[in-house]
């Protein structure tokens, strides 16, 4: 099979001190689950994990996480009785590629051992986007200078854990010579898991099949005798199944297991093959004259397709996908804001799947709010399966372990209550689906605008409300009053949720009257919302056009960040928690970011002083991997390409060249999500409003072609963008 290098991610070498970060690269999923790219045959130090979408469970006293389901990927291969490990021989030649149009993940060697023996290998690995309760993987082994015995060992392995704790209770289990199945339940969630294996073996000459009864680890093993030059392939064929998708996991794992031919590879390859290429005409991006850009973009495209639910509303994409135990598959703003656009403008359907997360879990949002003393919906800063407050209260410190830090983040980082309706609004005005708004978006704005309204504090003196004691997007900076992000989209809510109502009940009053008797509202409380919005603080400077972070923030120490270039850590490394709270530097500027979002409280003049003036203090590269893509966007309106395209690649990169040392956690779901956003938006000049949309292009000088597809009230448009002259519109 040939690999197009602008399709493909590719390591041309083993580096063993590099496999977790080589792991989350590798990651291959179907947005039913995802599993990261470890080593089939184990390396010590990895990180096997595959994720399935709602499958949380709690550690008590502690947090909840997604669960590490049992080990399917496990093939142990034992060549003339060595066992075949890269932790030991030599290996002479290696490649490993992810092919992105079509999610396949191929590794091919050649392993010497520590006997002398000379082995070719090859695997091969997907996650059926047709058929998501699959995943296959086979090995070939063909030994290149001796004869000998080769046996294959295929486990399903219960004895995984989070690295903290282990989530699995065994239920029960079967073996047979050529198949086996595992049945596990969560211990404290109570999400029974049934995964159903068989393993295939071709080879020239006879294969003696077995099966282990191992407790918790059945396992499946054939052997078969080789001479050099001969080859011999293993598939391995795993069904999944859980309570969440199937009231009898077992029986359906079995069924499906057994309606699929031994081999299994062909009958499943092509139709995922198929299911992927019509994914990619939907939001395929291509660029011209830049060939880091291009592969990092679809890097990025394939990392949020992998982990999108396409049949499940009750699920949500966690800031590191499914892909590693980073933030332990918790949900944030990073979902609405920063992926769910590329969604909303691409494939709708995945996008309402999302926002449906929120409204069935608004009665965790409602219970925070209440926990608080607060009325309507507090969305958690995180979430998992049921929309309460998930964030830890303390983690061990960055640099001490020994020590704990308190985190405030789910106590007092508030905005995300209004990031949800927002993008609601934004979903609403590219689809026009004034079902969803009506059914299930007026009750969300109803009830943050509750939320807000009972949030905001009446300054007496001052003759205002505020907001105190918050943590804005800029996480450097704790325990702020008049957060100007925070304040604006406090007005904003309160004041869309009042808009919203009045074309509620002139679209559809039977609705209208259904929804207020149902939440009680009164028209006392309209007139409040209106009260609090219209006097809400917004820290405004009209000499200077400067929209001030939050209150004393302008008289916090300033530090020259280019003086103290090049640095390889980030400003709150270097100068600690307390120190970055008291100076002026950002973790992500915002008051760029609210320009971006709300354009209409910036004229020419104040968006560019308070660009000029935030991006000089933000930790651009070490600090928040939310920021450069929005940064290059605005960049871009501002007319400056060059700085956009440092800002983008900053965001390209994040994953890829592991840019902060963290990738190894998990892909930055964000990032992934801003890189379209910074290429429709930015680069591409897409506005979108609810009469139409429009282009404006400001490519960066060397690309020669941007081209972008986006759907906008049921019709898919694609912008080609030459270097030179007007651009090309087609419908596609």
């Amino acid at each position: 099979m040939t690999f197009d290098p602008l399709w493909t991610i590719v390591e041309e070498r083993f580096q063993r001190d590099h496999q977790n970060h080589a792991e989350t690269i590798f990651t291959i999923g179907n947005g039913y689950l995802g599993t990261r790219g470890a080593l089939e045959e184990g390396l010590p130090g990895d990180r096997r994990t595959t994720f399935l979408h709602g499958v949380f469970d709690d550690i008590p006293v502690s947090f909840t996480e997604l669960a590490n389901a049992p080990d399917w990927l496990e093939l142990y291969i034992l060549l003339d009785g060595e066992r075949f490990s890269l932790a030991a021989g030599e290996v002479l030649d290696y490649t490993r590629q992810l092919d992105l149009r079509s999610g396949l993940l191929t590794r091919k060697l050649i392993w010497k051992s520590p006997q002398g023996r000379t082995t070719r290998l090859e695997f091969n690995r997907f996650a059926s986007l047709a058929d998501p309760h699959a995943v296959v993987l086979r090995a070939s082994v063909t030994p290149m200078d001796y004869a000998g015995l080769v046996e294959f060992r295929a486990g399903l392995n219960g004895e995984t854990d989070n690295e903290n704790f282990k989530h699995w209770q065994w239920l029960n289990q079967t073996t047979a010579s050529d198949r086996l199945t595992l049945n596990s339940r969560t211990r404290a969630s109570q999400v029974e898991l049934a995964q159903a294996a068989r393993l295939t073996i071709l080879a020239p000459a006879d294969v003696q099949r077995e099966s282990w009864d191992v407790h918790n680890h059945p396992t499946l093993v054939g052997r078969t005798q080789l001479q050099a030059g001969q080859s011999a392939t293993a598939e391995k064929l795993v069904i999944f199944y859980t309570s969440r998708d199937n009231r009898e996991p077992l029986t359906a794992a079995n069924t499906h297991l057994d309606q699929l031919p031994a081999p299994a590879w062909d009958a499943l390859w092509e139709p995922n093959r198929s299911a992927w290429d019509k994914e990619w005409q939907t939001c395929d991006v291509i660029i011209e004259g830049d060939d880091e850009a291009q592969i990092a973009v679809r890097f990025s495209l394939f990392q949020l397709l992998v982990a999108a639910p396409r049949k499940d509303e009750h699920v949500s994409i966690g800031a590191k996908t499914l892909s590693g135990f980073g933030y332990r598959g918790h949900a944030f703003w990073d979902t609405e804001v920063f992926m769910l656009p590329f969604f909303t403008y691409t494939q709708p359907e995945i996008a309402r799947n999302l926002l449906s997360y929120r409204f069935h879990n608004l009665e965790g949002a409602r219970k925070k709010a209440r926990g608080n003393g607060f009325n309507g919906a507090q969305f958690p800063w995180e979430s998992a399966a049921t929309g309460e407050e998930v964030t830890p209260s303390w983690v061990p410190h960055f640099a001490d372990r020994s020590k704990m830090v308190r985190i405030w983040t789910g106590d007092i980082e508030i905005h995300i209550s209004a990031m949800i309706p927002f993008a609601l609004c934004q979903y609403w005005a590219a689809t026009g689906d004034d079902a969803f708004m009506i059914d299930r978006g007026a009750e969300i704005f109803i009830e943050t605008a509750r939320f807000w309204s009972s949030r905001a504090e009446w300054n007496k003196q001052a003759g205002r409300y505020e907001f105190r004691d918050v943590i804005g997007p800029d996480e450097y900076h704790e325990h702020v009053d008049n957060n100007a992000f925070t304040n604006a989209f406090a007005r904003w809510t309160l004041q869309s949720a009042i808009r919203l109502l009045d074309w509620v009940e002139k679209k559809d009053s039977a609705a209208y009257a259904a929804l207020k008797s149902r939440l009680d509202l009164k028209p006392a409380e309209l007139r409040q919302w209106s009260q609090v919005a219209e006097l809400i603080y917004f820290p405004y400077d009209k000499e200077t056009g400067l929209i001030e972070q939050f209150e004393g923030y302008f008289a916090r120490r300033d530090i020259d960040l280019a003086a103290l270039e090049p640095r390889t850590e980030s400003m709150q490394v270097i100068l600690g928690i307390e120190g970055a709270n008291l100076a002026q530097i950002l973790k992500q500027p915002d008051v760029v970011m609210l320009a971006y979002m709300l354009p209409a409280l910036f004229d020419e003049r104040s968006l560019r002083a308070n660009y000029d003036y935030y991006t000089a203090r933000t930790d651009h590269t070490y600090g928040s991997s939310l920021g450069p893509s929005i940064q290059a966007i605005m960049s871009c309106k501002l007319g400056l390409q060059e700085d956009a395209y440092e800002h983008f690649m900053r965001a390209a990169r994040a994953d890829l060249r592991d840019v902060r040392g963290n990738a190894g956690d998990g892909i930055h779901g964000a990032s992934a999500g801003g890189i379209w956003q910074a290429l429709a938006f930015g680069f591409g000049g897409l506005t979108v409003t609810t009469d139409g949309w429009t282009v404006k292009p400001h490519l960066p000088k060397h690309w020669k072609r941007l081209v972008f597809r986006f759907t906008w009230r049921g019709k898919s448009y694609v912008i080609d963008l030459p270097e030179k002259g007007p651009f090309r519109l087609e419908e596609a």
